[in-house]
């Protein structure tokens, strides 16, 4: 913190903090002095990177490779409808300059991985993982514990959110949480199950928080301890961790010394469903296209949930992927049958469970009705 000083218009910017004993002077130098990486201009990212630059941190990194959507602006404020189409950094940058002139932004376009994370991390002095997917989110905690960074955690999904603090020097880390991840296509992303726009706002804002108090060094920080919130309820539930003194990343006998293959240790690399992947159960677009133009007997269904199909659907026979198993005597094994979601993943697990229960006339709809939209059908809704 060695020659951080506030200028006149500093101080009258963070005024209502230098008048808290809590952060003072001190405190508000420290924020200045302080450089925070985000992972991820999203919706966690967000409210993330728009309290830190106006609470007064000197430098923030953002890590993103990704353009503005239509369909983030429900719950991504840090973009506005003017950018959709505007690589999600460039808009971050204009958005937190706009906010707050005295901070640094950096940004950093690039996907996260195994070659540059240390590196990044170790510039920086705290990160926030604002990722929505399971490879990120271990490499996250991985880099983090190997350059002795804090990992605020944060995740949302749905209406329920998570929010704690890992890879400090006394706190558990994620894998002491979960050692490992759960299977590929069980735990539907956002884009396939949906979040209430509002709850990445209150988690991002909790570990916008927990990031200020690590920095000024006060109060009770969310080490050890994983916050639990419920939007639907209103309800905050709290579970103490501990710190496995057998995680192979940050226990006594370490086993993972250097970053890994994520996507592997995930099982979401080409080849994890094997099976599915395999042409035989697979179809493009374009395809079932040609083949329903030329009125070969093929059943659709859909394995997205009521309220998707409202918004569009190709007149398949729905059944939520949720209510496969106990209704799996709907469909006829001699059928050959064309199985859907909205991008493909789900499809990929029905896939699976119909091909262990005896099916072989099954194909996975590559891409999902999101491609069907995007290449055969422009006027479907897109969401």
């Amino acid at each position: 913190m060695a020659n951080v000083e506030l200028s006149a218009e500093e101080i009258r910017r963070y005024g209502r903090h230098l008048i808290m004993p809590e952060v003072g002077m001190e405190g508000q130098k420290k924020l200045k002095a302080a450089g925070v990486l985000l992972i991820g201009a999203g919706g966690l990212g967000s409210p993330v990177g728009l309290y830190l630059a106006a609470a007064g941190i000197g430098r923030i990194g953002i890590v993103d490779f990704d353009v503005v959507d239509y369909s983030n602006l429900q719950r991504q404020i840090m973009h506005s409808t003017k950018d959709v189409g505007r690589p999600k950094l460039d808009s971050a940058k204009e958005r937190l300059e706009g906010i707050n002139p005295f901070v640094r932004i950096e940004t950093h376009e690039l996907r996260l991985s195994s070659e540059n994370a240390l590196a990044l991390f170790a510039q920086y002095d705290i990160v926030v993982d604002g990722t929505d997917n399971f490879p990120t989110r271990y490499l996250v905690n991985d880099a983090c514990v190997l350059t002795g960074k804090p990992n605020v955690y944060g995740s949302i999904f749905r209406f329920e959110g998570q929010a704690s603090i890992f890879a400090t020097t006394d706190g558990p880390c994620y894998r002491c949480l979960y050692p490992e991840p759960p299977p590929p296509g069980l735990v539907p992303s956002c884009a396939e199950g949906g979040v209430l726009g509002i709850l990445p706002g209150i988690v991002g804002t909790i570990q916008a928080n927990e990031t200020v108090k690590l920095i000024i060094g006060k109060g009770d920080p969310l080490i050890g301890r994983l916050l639990l919130f419920d939007a639907l309820k209103m309800k905050f539930k709290e579970m103490k961790l501990r710190k496995n003194p057998e995680c192979p990343v940050c226990g006594n006998h370490r086993t993972i010394t250097k970053l890994i293959d994520y996507e592997a240790f995930c099982g979401v690399q080409p080849g994890w469903d094997s099976y599915a992947r395999e042409e035989q159960f697979e179809i493009t677009v374009d395809q079932l296209k040609q083949r329903l133009d030329k009125k070969d007997d093929i059943f659709i269904l859909d394995v997205r949930e009521p309220q998707e199909y409202e918004i569009c659907n190709l007149k398949g026979h729905l059944i939520p992927l949720r209510d496969l198993p106990k209704r799996i005597n709907e469909l006829d094994t001699a059928k050959e049958i064309v199985v859907h979601c909205k991008v493909g993943g789900r499809s990929r697990t029905a896939v699976e469970f119909m091909k262990q229960a005896g099916f072989r006339k099954i194909k996975n709809l590559v891409g999902g009705i999101d491609e069907w939209a995007e290449r055969i059908d422009p006027t479907m809704p897109r969401y």
